[in-house]
Order: C-alpha cells, then sequence, then structure tokens
C-alpha cells in the first residue's frame, strides 16, 4: 500500500481551508488515503500561485491523477515523493487552458496508485494533460529550447496534452508548440525512467495559409540513435513504425521547413508508443 497526501497550499506554503457546504465551519484542504485520495469543496477559490501539492511516503510510483474536471485522467510517474502543482491566474494562462479549469468555486481532485495492468500496457507514453512548462516531480515532462514569446498557448507541453485541434493557432483549443521561426527548435519529451518504445506519431498545426509544414523531422534518443521521417501537409496524424528501442528521452529535431510563404510551423502533438522496461 502506498500511503497518499493530496492538500492545497498558497505560494507561501500555508495550508489552504475551504467551506464543504455555505454554512459550515471552514476545514483544511488536505486528505490522506491508501492507494487512492480524493479533495473535494463547494465552496474554494483558487488564487495565483496555489499550489496543489501530492506527496507519498515512497518513490517510483505510478499514478493515475485528475486535479481538475477540465483534465483527462493522467498516468504519471513520481520518482520521488512529492509533485506540486502551481495554479497559474494569469491572463495568458487562462487563454490557454479550458474555460472554467481552476476558476470555479465547486472542485474535485483525485490521486490512485495505478494498476498492474495499466502500468504494463502499450500506450502512448509521451501523453500528460497535468504536465506544465517546468518540471515539478511528474513525468512524462515536455520542454524545448524555445517557445514563441513564453507565451503559455505556445509551450512545449501543449504538444503532450492530448489536445489534436490543429485547424487555427493560439488560445484554447488550438494551443500548440511554437518555434518562434527558430531554425534550431528542439523538444524534448522527458519519460523519467527507461521504457521501450515501436511507434511515433506527429500532429502538425494545420491552419494554413498561416502555417507552414515541415517536410522533414528527425528523433533523436537518448540511446544515441536517431530516426528521420518525411512529413506532409496535412492535419492528420503522421503515424511512423521505428526500431524498437530502450529510451528514457526522445527529442523532436532537426526540423526542415517546406518552401512556402509562411514563416510558422508548429507542432500539436506528439506521441511515443511502447511499454514500460
Amino acid at each position: 500500500m502506498t500511503k497518499l497526501q493530496l492538500q492545497i497550499v498558497n505560494q507561501a506554503g500555508e495550508q489552504k481551508v475551504a467551506k464543504i457546504e455555505s454554512d459550515t465551519k471552514e476545514v483544511p484542504m488536505l486528505a490522506t488515503g491508501e492507494d487512492f485520495v480524493d479533495l473535494a469543496a463547494r465552496h474554494f477559490t483558487y488564487e495565483d500561485g496555489d499550489q496543489i501539492r501530492l506527496t507519498l511516503d515512497q518513490p517510483n510510483q505510478y499514478l493515475v491523477v485528475k486535479f481538475d474536471e477540465t483534465l483527462d485522467a493522467s498516468l504519471v510517474y513520481v520518482p520521488n515523493q512529492e509533485w506540486i502543482y502551481p495554479i497559474s491566474m494569469s491572463d495568458n494562462a487562462i487563454e490557454s487552458r479550458a474555460d472554467g479549469r481552476f476558476m470555479s468555486e465547486r472542485h474535485y481532485l483525485s490521486a490512485r496508485v495505478a494498476t498492474k495492468e495499466e502500468i504494463q500496457s502499450y500506450r502512448n507514453w509521451a501523453l500528460n494533460p497535468h504536465d506544465g512548462k517546468e518540471f515539478h516531480g511528474a513525468y512524462p515532462h515536455a520542454h524545448a529550447n524555445v517557445e514563441t514569446r513564453n507565451d503559455a498557448t505556445f509551450f512545449a507541453c501543449n504538444a503532450i496534452d492530448g489536445v489534436y485541434a490543429n485547424l487555427s493557432h493560439g488560445s484554447y483549443p488550438y494551443q500548440s508548440w511554437g518555434i518562434n521561426q527558430n531554425l534550431d527548435a528542439a523538444l524534448t519529451i522527458d519519460f523519467g525512467r527507461e521504457i521501450e518504445i515501436d511507434q511515433v506519431a506527429f500532429t502538425l498545426r494545420a491552419d494554413f495559409p498561416h502555417d507552414s509544414y515541415w517536410t522533414q523531422v528527425s528523433l533523436t534518443f537518448s540511446d544515441g540513435t536517431k530516426e528521420v521521417f518525411q512529413t506532409e501537409k496535412t492535419p492528420t496524424r503522421q503515424v511512423f513504425d521505428i526500431a524498437k528501442r530502450k529510451v528514457t528521452s526522445v527529442t523532436f529535431c532537426e526540423l526542415i521547413q517546406a518552401e512556402d510563404e509562411s514563416p510558422f510551423p508548429a507542432l500539436t502533438q506528439i506521441e511515443v508508443f511502447g511499454k514500460n522496461v
């Protein structure tokens, strides 16, 4: 059994409180459980800088988490014993996410230990709708050497959030990884442990004619190998089988842009399929 604690604190690390009912006293936004924990309130308002903190009594855990009703449940790997999820209320952060996320007074959060079947499953191990710009304790995590204007609607984490809408750009649901016209742009996905992979998929942003696209992209792998892919001008997923290999990270790089009038190629989603080792 794994002991889990879920709590909400402010930017200074002080415990937040809430009311379960409007006429009841305030109680701490904190709950504990074994292999499962949830936290609920009818009268609680997030403030900028608040943090959702998930702590565990043992390391190297696979968890299924859902921190907001607008976020899909996510299977993540937490190597250490704490995951801090920061809440931003900046206009730009709000623009990049679904309406209502962390904005209402009624909230339900949960986390549980993943089942053996989930951990051993063949799946897209790059998927993490709960990822953010910075790493705060849970994998997979996406980061890049460039993100357009440091704008949340173009952060690297958008490319692994499971949202495939790509016929426009900018605010949700058309967030993407934007490269700010940088020819050396590269996006890395860290898995936090070794996985064995054999297939990848790319969904390019397709807001034509505003957008350009890449005719060739590469993936470099943590084992020192590389594969090159010929990509097309299409809004649909482009799926490629690759040689089976064990990796801890992949980097999407060496991006060859089409010779068209637009300077704006972008990536909507990247998927990496395989199994845990």
